[in-house]
């Protein structure tokens, strides 16, 4: 699957799982070993707002986004919502519970049901 960023140009999500610097915590993150693509960091479960629909990497915003709980859907499990502190755009993201690097379980469950 491919994607349109800045400019019109188009790439892979191979090219979108890689490794960030955690813009919360500054913890160095790993990209996701197991299928998926890394949107969040795993420590303090904070994203950034590079997104208006999950993948697109359409937004122009950048700001981080919060972890404000937790969601359940259908054929995804427990997803983290998170909420952007610049425009408040609220986004649910699926949770990485293998590879190198799973999110913090406890933090997780720290997190209310919405």
């Amino acid at each position: 699957m491919t994607s349109t960023v800045d400019g019109g140009h188009t790439r892979g999500r191979r090219a979108e799982n890689t490794t960030f610097v955690c813009g919360h915590c500054s913890t160095p993150v790993p990209a996701n070993t197991d299928g998926h693509y890394r949107n969040h960091c795993p420590w303090c479960l904070w994203s950034l707002h590079v997104d208006e629909l999950p993948g697109d990497r359409a937004s122009e915003c950048r700001a981080l986004m919060e972890p404000i709980g937790l969601v359940e859907k259908s054929g995804k499990g427990w997803q983290v919502v998170h909420r952007c502190t610049q425009c408040g755009h609220r986004q649910p993201n699926r949770l990485v519970r293998d590879g190198d690097a799973p999110d913090d379980l406890d933090l997780v469950l720290s997190l209310p049901w919405l």
